[in-house]
């Protein structure tokens, strides 16, 4: 069985707003949100300006649990994921010790 990463990500849109989405190639993603008609309704809409933040995790079940816990929060708690005020452990109680966080640009 092939072994992969998955990742979750935080996008921030032009407009401010932030877009949550789970991938296996980060790069060919955020191009399709950019670039192409694959990309989420969301970000034909509103147009993606940088990865904020970025999870991996080494399971398709828990990397969708995150995204789905993630895409739940109000805005606040995700900015505070961004600059590191909030972690997944402080939000959710070790719920996600399988998943490492890295932010991309602060």
């Amino acid at each position: 069985m092939k072994s992969s990463v998955y990742y979750i990500y935080i996008i921030r849109c032009s407009n401010n707003l932030l877009y949550t989405g789970i991938t296996t190639n980060l790069e060919r993603r955020f191009n399709e949100h950019q670039n192409s008609t694959k990309g989420a309704k969301f970000t034909r809409a509103n147009k993606p300006k940088s990865i904020e933040i970025v999870f991996e995790s080494p399971s398709r079940s828990s990397a969708s649990k995150l995204e789905y816990a993630i895409k739940k929060l109000p805005k606040f708690k995700k900015e505070a994921l961004i600059s590191k005020t909030e972690t997944l452990n402080s939000l959710w109680k070790d719920q996600f010790n399988d998943i490492t966080y890295h932010v991309i640009n602060n």
